[in-house]
């Protein structure tokens, strides 16, 4: 097997191949021009599309050229895959709002640009990746045309043995999501004929579509192109990878603050660890490997896991504030830097007198949506208040308030719910 997808399937990026023994010699002769596509549903990309992303990486380091691709034309249908009912239509202004914010967030990622119209693809030496917007030829499509030139190459009961159909066809599949999978086979075709791409890669839900486009190229153009897919992560205990209880980890630190990206690294499952590095991480298999050698502190290798992602995503100085602020929840205030943590500024004045109700305070600092969560929060034992030294402690009584003498110096108070999540409260 090639080196380059040889240290893809070493580092847990390898899922299905079209053709493994053909897509291997096509890069033994040289570069192969590859491309991702990421359909622009919200503003921000979470780190479960990321996965394509970091394999995108891997492939330029080695010297393949890269295509981004923006799906702000097939975003306007929605795609069917892994979905249990028909997505949200978005208006065409949020979609074009939604592709420019997911462009500046892949870019500071995957490096800098380059034209995204057609010309020469990058330079071999993994210089910069071009981005492309597929509304650029599916917005102005002329149907009948389309249909007679592409649709007549599909069949639909081929389509249908697609498991993402298969299973949309238990709950209902409208013909608009049916037109997806045409679509973004054209958009492979389109890319091939631009910039001479002959690879897509993506999340294994997405295998039908990348067949389907490696197909229709064939007949089309009577040449053999590639696909190949990532597994769909899940942590140890079955859950989808970068999925919280409340919520995605989102890249935009407007979403998901810097502090609260490490901490889901920070606190990953023991048995997760290593292939987080392999997958999230540019550090060699051998110092990935030595960080979860036995008898090593898994804190330690969660430690670096949660830097290295999170200075990938938002910068050194970012995650050196994270891990300072790691250090001061974790260490009861004794080292560290607060000020890092997510911080929520309350009134001095609820906590006077009889003090600042529990259940109240909880929900104020925002660790719970509501008052009945965070009533349950407390009778289960995961409300922790912090005093002036020392790890939080557990505040189980509904009724307990919290007075002014648990502030420090400074007036502020650290909350924690359950084993992870941290408020940092200031007083004024």
């Amino acid at each position: 097997m090639n080196s380059v997808l040889a240290n893809l399937k070493e580092r847990g990026f390898f899922a299905q191949c079209t053709a493994p023994e053909g897509l291997s010699a096509a890069m033994d002769r040289g570069p192969v021009t590859f491309y991702v596509g990421c359909d622009p549903t919200g503003p921000s990309l979470h780190i479960g599309h990321m996965v394509p992303f970091f394999a995108f990486r891997h492939l330029k380091a080695a010297g393949q050229r890269g295509i981004a691709l923006i799906g702000g034309g097939t975003a306007r249908i929605g795609d069917p895959s892994g979905k249990t009912e028909t997505r949200k239509i978005l208006g065409y202004e949020t979609l074009d709002a939604n592709a420019a914010s997911i462009t500046a967030q892949l870019s500071r990622f995957l490096g800098p640009a380059t034209n995204a119209g057609p010309g020469p693809s990058p330079a071999p030496d993994g210089g910069p990746v071009i981005f492309a917007n597929n509304k650029d030829w599916l917005a102005e499509l002329n149907y009948i045309d389309f249909l007679r030139e592409i649709g007549s190459h599909f069949s639909v009961n081929r389509m249908l043995s697609f498991e993402a159909y298969k299973l949309r066809m238990e709950t209902g599949l409208s013909f608009l999501e049916f037109n997806y999978q045409l679509l973004q086979s054209y958009d492979f075709l389109e890319l091939y004929r631009r910039h001479g791409c002959t690879l897509q890669i993506g999340g294994d839900d997405q295998w039908g579509n990348i067949v389907a486009g490696a197909d229709l190229i064939r007949r089309v153009e009577g040449v053999e192109v590639f696909g190949m897919t990532f597994p769909l992560v899940t942590t140890s205990d079955g859950k989808k990878m970068g999925k919280t209880e409340q919520g995605a980890i989102f890249l935009d630190p407007a979403i998901t603050s810097p502090y609260e990206f490490f901490q889901y690294w920070r606190n990953v499952q023991d048995a997760d660890v290593k292939r987080f590095l392999l997958m999230f991480t540019f550090l060699s298999v051998e110092e990935c490997l030595a960080l979860c050698a036995p008898g090593r502190n898994p804190n330690e290798a969660k430690e670096r896991l949660a830097w290295e992602v999170t200075a990938l995503i938002h910068g050194g100085e970012e995650a050196d504030k994270a891990l300072a602020g790691a250090k001061a929840a974790f260490g009861g205030g004794a080292e560290g830097d607060k000020s890092a943590m997510p911080s929520v500024r309350l009134s001095r004045a609820a906590f006077d007198g009889a003090g600042f109700n529990i259940v109240d305070l909880f929900t104020s600092a925002g660790l719970a949506a509501t008052k009945s969560e965070a009533r349950r929060l407390v009778e289960q034992g995961g409300a922790f208040v912090g005093g002036e030294d020392g790890e939080p402690q557990a505040v189980t009584d509904v009724k307990a308030a919290v007075s002014a003498a648990r502030l420090n110096s400074q007036g502020e108070l650290i909350l924690r719910a359950g084993k992870k999540r941290y408020r940092r409260i200031t007083t004024a």
